[in-house]
């Protein structure tokens, strides 16, 4: 119930231009500059980053399309790699710095404004800035491996309506020094935002181990740029990742408008019947037999068929997307066991110290998502077995092997496996007609709106990273 009434502070939050503001509880012990409590702030930017990273809406979230996971029948622009028509990345941007970003800055002047009375409400105040500055760590990163150079050091200020662009890979060397800090400064004897924070409810240890997470995620995406600075952040990382399903990140949904996942409101609520998996994971899932179809796709006579990716067709000649995504109250997922594993893995295949070999972490992270998606134990250890799935015998170098299985554990992670799939360049994708695998889009183009109102600096940013261009690859992505 908790849970519920800030859902709809929040909704009244991202309302504010229409809401009066005054009808908001005030904490009288916790002063602000306006009427809304710094939790209610924290939890309405907590809700929209995780609303941006788990939404399937077409016209701010098309990642699925990118990794495909999914594809559309009808309206097959995006699937052709088409993100200019509908501004896809004017909208990414505008959420990530004004919904998320910004929100988290006011979070910040308002805990900052906060006298608390005792050592204890003293210790709850550091750990609310430490969770506002993780979760801005997360979305810079977001951000720089969306789009490359970005708005940094000059970002959020609005007397600056034309900042510069940063180096994407200095940003990354910033943004570790930040996230050192946060876990240097965490104290998990104490809470932070209590029930206004919506995935752990305050709990610092859990938020430690994302942040452990975060820093395993970041070190590994270096690896083959600098693998001196990936080592070193990787093997630091290990120690306090998470150790099982119930350490996920993940916000809880409801059956009740507005507090649904944004993806029932994407599917069922719009009424759309356009997006169907895509043939790349089905045709990849079918040849390996794999017991989590039928939890990812509906059955079309009695098989898994895959839409052709980017080529559209009748919709009813496609398995469907699987019934567990299609209900209001589907949590949404940002960081897993399942994908630490397999991050493991593959720091344990490049020679990194991380307390184990890449066969078990691999191992670990296939029991990890089948676990989460209720396989049984007799199937999971069956599917372990096959020889092309078993680390020792599965096709392909530790790359493959590793990214393939990474691949279908992040199902429905449309970020992350698109992610993974330019790092690690597994699964070989399918090419739409009248385009080459080189056309296959590697970063978002900046939005059309920089490049009118910040014509200067989006130009030094272009030039900087090669070119504005959708295959232009990212500091990080040598191969």
């Amino acid at each position: 119930m908790k849970k519920i009434v800030t859902f709809l502070s929040i909704a009244l939050l991202s309302m504010s231009c229409e809401s009066n503001l005054e009808d908001l509880n005030t904490d009288k012990k916790h002063p602000s500059s306006g009427s809304v409590p710094s939790s209610t702030v924290f939890a309405a930017a907590e809700t929209n980053l995780i609303d941006q990273m788990v939404n399937t809406n077409v016209n701010r979230n098309v990642f699925r399309l990118l990794a495909q996971q999914w594809t559309q029948t009808t309206y097959t622009d995006e699937s052709n790699y088409d993100i200019t028509t509908r501004k896809v990345a004017d909208a990414v941007w505008l959420r990530f710095y004004f919904n998320i970003l910004n929100n988290l800055k006011d979070a910040k002047a308002l805990v900052n404004a906060e006298k608390p009375i005792g050592t204890q409400q003293a210790i709850e105040k550091t750990n609310k800035l430490a969770l506002i500055e993780l979760l801005n760590i997360y979305s810079y990163q977001k951000l720089v491996d969306t789009f490359g150079n970005i708005p940094y050091s000059e970002s959020l200020d609005p007397q600056n309506v034309n900042p510069k662009y940063d180096d994407a890979k200095t940003i990354y060397a910033d943004l570790a020094k930040r996230l050192d800090a946060v876990i240097a400064g965490v104290n998990t004897s104490a809470g932070s935002f209590g029930s206004a924070d919506l995935v752990y409810g305050g709990d610092m240890a859990k938020w430690l181990k994302f942040a452990y997470g975060l820093k395993l995620k970041m070190g590994l995406m270096l690896a083959d740029v600098d693998a001196a600075t990936s080592k070193t952040m990787v093997e630091a990382a290990a120690k306090g990742v998470f150790s099982s399903n119930s350490d996920n990140t993940a916000l809880t949904y409801y059956s009740n408008v507005p507090n649904t996942n944004p993806i029932w409101v994407d599917l069922i609520q719009s009424g759309r019947k356009d997006y169907v998996p895509a043939n790349t994971v089905v045709d990849l899932m079918n040849n390996l037999s794999d017991p989590r179809r039928s939890v990812f796709f509906g059955q079309l006579n009695g098989k898994y068929v895959g839409g052709p990716y980017a080529a559209g067709g009748n919709y009813t000649n496609f398995s469907a997307i699987g019934d567990v995504f299609q209900k209001p109250d589907l949590e949404g997922l940002i960081m897993d066991y399942a994908e630490i594993s397999f991050d493991l893995a593959e720091a344990a295949a490049r020679g990194y110290n991380v307390g184990g070999t890449a066969e078990q972490f691999y191992n670990q992270g296939i029991k990890a998502s089948m676990s989460y998606w209720g396989v049984s134990d007799a199937d999971i250890t069956a599917y372990l077995a096959k020889s092309s799935v078993a680390y020792a015998t599965a096709t392909g170098t530790y790359k493959q092997k590793i990214a393939t299985q990474k691949y279908i554990a992040l199902y429905n992670r449309g970020f992350e496996s698109w992610t993974e799939w330019r790092r690690l360049d597994f699964p070989i994708f399918n090419v739409p007609a009248n385009k080459t695998y080189a056309d296959i889009p590697t970063r978002f183009t900046y939005p059309v709106g920089e490049q009118t109102l910040n014509e200067l600096n989006w130009k030094a940013a272009s030039a900087a990273i090669g070119a504005d261009k959708v295959n232009t690859k990212l500091f990080w992505d040598k191969f």
